[in-house]
């Protein structure tokens, strides 16, 4: 393969996330690897983490799946070494546990030896793939002091630079009856907020909106800090509803950008159909969304990406480092939002994908 090009020395940006769960096309397209090295090969792309999804512990504790496979599954070689690649190009790559498959953390919220039992078999997935973090998506009642035992494990079992993130829905930072954790996020917040890199909030699927900026604006309001809170996108309607054109985007994320410098950044669900390229081009939803972290407020002319001029200076985010809080002005006290509860969201997983098709 030709040599893999050099990150641009381009100003650093917010965070630029994408979630990986869709490995492969349908059997009945060939079963084909989707490749992530676009995301590093092709110019104008600053992405600076991606999430693995979805890693499950099941009830044979040794049966520790990532999707509907072991992740020692020959189908998963190219996807490995390609992950390899983006850590080589200085992308951060973490696994996600849990998601809408439910059983995960109900079985790491038990006693200590039950705890040990099903820890055991993603600690050694975490190491014997050096894996940088693991983002908790925890879409299941947990105890807070089961998600706080698991974090505090994994801190002293990876060490200080191992990042730890969370995936509420964006309403659970706002209130905890809007909640699918069990927990209250701003009580694990105070207790371990030292320990947890960020959170990538879910503005979608009835939980978020980022049409406008007034939902993010409340959430600071509340008292969550702008570096500590990622904003996070369907990058294509049928992935869930609350898509939002990049059209609507640029009017939303630029003026976030420029008033709140440590912007903790954008999270994209999920990689392999994101538009505007699609299934045949999705890296293109990270080359947009770089442009508009810069503060481009179109959505056009992609070639000027690169190199392309900010709004203001920003500082660097870097995982769990503390940077100075932009201003909130919401022309008023802070009013409680109201979220209905939709229906579960399900998350796609291969598997799943290929079912779909055989209907």
């Amino acid at each position: 393969m030709p040599p893999i090009p050099s990150r641009d020395d381009s100003p650093p940006l917010p965070r630029l996330i994408t979630y990986y769960q869709t490995h492969h096309t349908p059997e009945s397209e060939g079963g084909k690897h989707i490749s992530v090295l676009p995301l590093v090969t092709q110019p104008g792309i600053h992405l600076t983490h991606l999430i693995l999804a979805a890693i499950h512990l099941n009830e044979n504790p040794e049966a520790l799946t990532l999707n509907d496979h072991h992740p020692s599954h020959e189908r998963f070689t190219t996807l490995w070494a390609e992950l390899r690649v983006l850590q080589a190009c200085g992308v951060k790559v973490l696994g996600m546990l849990g998601g809408a498959a439910k059983g995960s953390f109900t079985r790491l919220d038990q006693d200590e030896a039950t705890f040990e039992l099903y820890y055991a078999p993603l600690f050694r997935l975490v190491k014997e793939r050096n894996l940088d973090g693991l983002d908790l998506d925890v879409e299941e009642k947990m105890s807070l002091a089961g998600i706080i035992r698991l974090i505090d494990r994994m801190k002293q079992d990876f060490g200080g630079k191992f990042i730890i993130t969370l995936a509420p829905v964006a309403s659970a930072l706002l209130s905890v009856k809007h909640n699918l954790s069990g927990f209250d996020y701003e009580a694990l917040e105070v207790m371990r907020g030292d320990k947890i890199a960020w959170y990538n909030a879910q503005f979608y699927c009835g939980w978020g909106d980022v049409s406008s900026p007034v939902m993010y604006e409340m959430i600071l309001a509340k008292g969550w800090k702008s570096e500590k809170v990622v904003v996070g996108l369907v990058t294509n309607p049928e992935n869930g509803s609350g898509w939002v054109p990049f059209e609507g985007l640029g009017n939303v994320l630029p003026l976030i950008v420029g008033r709140h410098p440590g912007f903790g950044g954008v999270m994209g669900w999920e990689y392999f159909n994101s538009l505007p390229g699609g299934k045949e081009r999705p890296w293109e939803w990270a080359k947009r969304m770089t442009g508009l972290l810069r503060g481009r407020r179109s959505a056009e002319g992609d070639e000027n990406i690169e190199g392309g001029r900010r709004g203001r200076d920003q500082q660097v985010v870097t995982d769990g480092e503390s940077k100075k809080e932009g201003n909130v002005d919401l022309d008023g006290e802070e009013d409680e939002q109201d979220v209905s509860i939709p229906k579960a969201f399900e998350y796609h997983s291969d598997g799943m994908v290929e079912e779909e098709e055989e209907l």
